[in-house]
């Protein structure tokens, strides 16, 4: 199995953190804010502090000659589909389901990886993903109430679930030579260009000034969420494979549920105790090195 080096460590905590506490942040963003406009919002105010660090690391901002579509086919998935569901589903949802229902993510990858590149997991793979699904089912069995009474929010959720999946196991077949935070700052600039787009068609007659509180959600996901921790995240994409990069970001909803609680009043069960040890066990599945490999 992969084991994650020192800066991986770092930057993987660094993303766990970053991520986690923006489920909550982005619940009070929406609450009286239109949400495909909320993010929009964000992605433009991330897309100068990407060029920004794009130019500090000197990395070339062109596309490749001819992978223009290579792009667009990245940025759909990992970008599109993510953002535009997630963000209507965190809306209609509890911040804290609504993570738990996007890091159903592994689950995804590892079906994607199968069903459309003929991947086969290794047994400790899918007992990481068993222990990731369990505790996504268990975290869930006390709102299934909820859910119930919103269908729309949780299909939502899913369907963005399912893309960033697919995204993952396509990320890391890709061969398109570009350095990691010009491929974010082009999907980027595809993605924000069609919510701009999707919120002008559909949400421009709720459209008003933010808030001091919304503005500082918008804020925060536009400098950390999309300045950093995408890069981040499309860095590990890159480098490990999907199984391993998916099922490492797996604390995040658990820290959403925490956060949520912290920052939004929302309760956690007893649930959410059991569903953190099954995540756990999860993420060593793929972050833990095994004592032969270490030897070797």
């Amino acid at each position: 199995m992969t084991s994650l080096s020192r800066k991986d460590w770092i930057l993987l905590i660094l993303l766990t953190l970053c991520w986690g506490i923006n489920w909550p942040i982005m619940k009070f963003g929406v609450r009286d804010f239109p949400p495909l406009s909320f993010r929009t919002l964000s992605m433009i105010g991330g897309l100068p502090t990407l060029w920004l660090a794009a130019r500090v690391q000197d990395a070339p901002l062109t596309i490749p000659k001819g992978k223009v579509l290579e792009v667009i086919r990245l940025a759909i998935p990992n970008m599109l589909f993510w953002h535009v569901f997630m963000i209507l589903g965190v809306k209609m949802l509890s911040s804290g389901r609504a993570a738990i229902l996007g890091y159903t993510m592994p689950v995804w990858a590892v079906l994607c990886a199968l069903l459309f590149f003929g991947e086969r997991p290794t047994r400790a793979a899918w007992i990481g993903i068993a222990c990731a699904l369990a505790g996504a089912l268990l975290l869930l069995s006390s709102e299934f109430s909820a859910l119930a009474g919103n269908p729309l929010g949780t299909v939502f959720a899913l369907i963005a679930a399912a893309g960033w999946g697919y995204g993952t196991v396509v990320m890391k077949r890709s061969t398109l030579a570009m350095p990691t935070i010009s491929l974010t700052f082009w999907m980027l600039a595809l993605t924000t260009f069609t919510m701009v787009v999707a919120s002008f068609l559909f949400e421009r007659a709720a459209w008003h000034l933010p808030d001091p509180g919304t503005a500082w959600a918008i804020a925060y996901n536009a400098v950390i969420i999309f300045g950093f921790a995408h890069v981040v995240w499309f860095q590990l994409a890159r480098t490990l494979p999907p199984i391993a990069s998916s099922l490492s970001v797996m604390m995040i909803p658990v820290l959403g549920v925490f956060s949520g609680a912290w920052l939004l009043g929302e309760t956690p069960h007893w649930q959410d105790y059991a569903a953190m040890a099954l995540i756990l066990a999860a993420m060593s599945t793929v972050l833990l090195k095994p004592r032969v490999a270490a030897h070797r």
